[in-house]
């Protein structure tokens, strides 16, 4: 990574960068598990949502001046109703999760540790603001049978494993876009996974 940049950004301070992060995300998110067929309004609204929360995080990596990926944050609490229901129902407070939200990267950075260094970035931030017992994100849930997924394809579960995250079944949603192949919005089941956050200095 000695030729990459990653920086940091908090709330409305990553408004100069959301064309290009609009454009990476629906770039990135066309390939499985995703299949998004995406476009640069929504996605612009998506991202100033997450900068109009104050303690957003962007975490950005550049090549150059080029964006290449990006992670984000945001306390759960800044998020929809509709989001937050399916934690409260099972007992647990939104003001104690911080939400990860995607990680994007082009193929061609893959394979260089940034995905763990997006998990990292998040956690530290997480733990600095000092009131989060947890973070979170979740995955979309396509069958195992379904004709666009790849046959090289390897589910990121373990990887999630080994950075201490446990899926929670009984927390799940669903959030409704349009995949490559369909011609209108459906809604695609959605399971996240938890993470308790050890205080600052802590094992």
């Amino acid at each position: 990574m000695t030729d990459l940049t990653v920086a940091r950004f908090t709330g409305g301070a990553v408004a100069p960068h959301v064309p290009s992060l609009a454009e990476l995300r629906i770039r990135v998110f066309r390939e499985w598990p995703y299949l998004y067929d995406g476009d640069m309004e929504y996605e612009e609204g998506y991202l100033e949502t997450y900068s109009r929360s104050a303690e957003s995080l962007f975490v950005l990596v550049f090549d150059g001046g080029r964006i290449v990926g990006a992670s984000t944050g945001l306390p759960m609490a800044d998020e929809t109703e509709d989001f937050k229901r399916p934690f409260l129902e099972r007992g647990h407070d939104p003001e104690r999760i911080f939400y990860f939200g995607e990680s994007v990267l082009l193929p061609e950075y893959r394979g260089r540790g940034i995905g763990v260094r997006f998990f990292a970035e998040r956690e530290d931030y997480a733990r600095r603001l000092g009131r989060f017992g947890h973070t979170a994100f979740c995955g979309v849930q396509r069958p195992s049978d379904h004709p666009r997924r790849p046959p090289d394809y390897v589910p990121l579960d373990d990887f999630w494993t080994r950075r201490g995250y446990v899926k929670h079944p009984e927390l799940s949603t669903t959030f409704t876009w349009k995949d490559l192949d369909e011609t209108a919005q459906s809604p695609k089941p959605m399971t996240f996974w938890l993470k308790a956050l050890e205080p600052a200095g802590g094992a």
